[in-house]
């Protein structure tokens, strides 16, 4: 296979009237043609971050530095003219909540042949023919009908089904999914993974998948990167993952996770403590104030990123100490 995408040393940072935050710091990875990679943490851990700076949409207080190559070019810092040739025709993003994403005063007619118009140079009538086809493939009923409608007139569902839509109508090679099934219940949520599943083999894309649901990782993903405190803390097949969780980070997200087999009169285990403040890091160690094997090392040091393999690392000073206490999830 083809790497598709590499990051190396990728640094997100922001200017506040509080002093700069570190958003992702050191974010290296690469990601090949036709493979899915699941970029799990919880809220704050700088998972979008690195992908809004891949994509050139940063908040006008945001900087960063770094190389992220897509296909051979390095998209930080090209010109916009340049990143516009990328953005929505090679590369897409479907974005976290489809009703602000999408805009409530034009038609998803609208919303849809620009896409077409602009980058592929379709006519309207043509652009709306394929609209009306994308739209079909997603499972909107009545298209035909319903492209001519605004957002509002759609569920939740069926607006990220148009966002899903939009996103793939000119067949990119890389697309990122940005919490595609949030505020979806459980059934649209399932239908929204399958579809994704399904669009990915069909027209052999890669994926991003970002989230802060293990179950959508074990599901759509196969390699997973987990994110703490904006780095990187665990990276490693799907397998590897869920059933040789070495960080107790990671372990600590997988105990989070109600199990059919577990013992239902007992509490959901909760991570003791609160995600760090990004302006304000604890010294060592992001995770040290939360880690039941912190000592003076985890205080006072950094843990540099180790190998354990091509695509297995883990940046923590006790490597093994997790090892085998949790157990295997056969079902990823």
């Amino acid at each position: 296979m083809s790497i598709i995408l590499e990051v190396n040393n990728l640094n997100t940072r922001f200017d506040t009237p509080e002093g700069e935050v570190s958003a992702a710091n050191n974010i290296n990875f690469t990601l090949q043609k036709g493979q899915s990679l699941g970029v799990v943490g919880e809220s704050g851990s700088g998972k979008t971050q690195i992908f809004m700076a891949i994509m050139g949409l940063l908040a006008k207080n945001g900087r960063t530095s770094g190389e992220a190559i897509f296909k051979g070019q390095n998209l930080l810092g090209l010109p916009v003219v340049e990143l516009n040739k990328v953005r929505g025709v090679s590369l897409s993003m479907i974005f976290q909540d489809p009703m602000t994403s999408l805009n409530p005063y034009l038609k998803v007619s609208r919303q849809m042949t620009e896409v077409l118009i602009e980058h592929q140079g379709l006519d309207k009538e043509s652009a709306l023919e394929r609209s009306i086809r994308m739209l079909e493939l997603v499972g909107i009923p009545e298209a035909r009908k319903r492209v001519h409608m605004y957002p509002h007139e759609f569920s939740g569902g069926m607006r990220q089904r148009v966002m899903i839509a939009i996103a793939l109508l000119c067949e990119p090679d890389l697309l990122i999914a940005d919490e595609p099934t949030t505020a979806l219940d459980v059934t649209i949520q399932a239908q929204i993974l399958e579809l994704l599943h399904s669009l990915k083999e069909e027209m052999g894309m890669s994926i991003v998948m970002i989230t802060h649901d293990l179950g959508v990782i074990a599901g759509m993903c196969d390699h997973v990167m987990v994110m703490y405190g904006g780095r990187v803390v665990e990276t490693g097949t799907v397998h590897e993952i869920f059933n040789d969780a070495r960080h107790p980070y990671t372990q600590g997200l997988l105990q989070s996770m109600p199990r059919i087999d577990g013992n239902h009169n007992e509490d959901l285990y909760a991570i003791p403590g609160q995600p760090p403040n990004l302006q304000a890091l604890p010294s060592g160690c992001a995770f040290q104030p939360r880690c039941q094997y912190a000592d003076a090392q985890c205080r006072s040091t950094q843990p540099e990123p180790a190998a354990l393999s091509q695509h297995r690392m883990i940046a923590c000073h006790h490597i093994t100490v997790a090892k085998d206490l949790i157990p295997a999830m056969e079902s990823a």
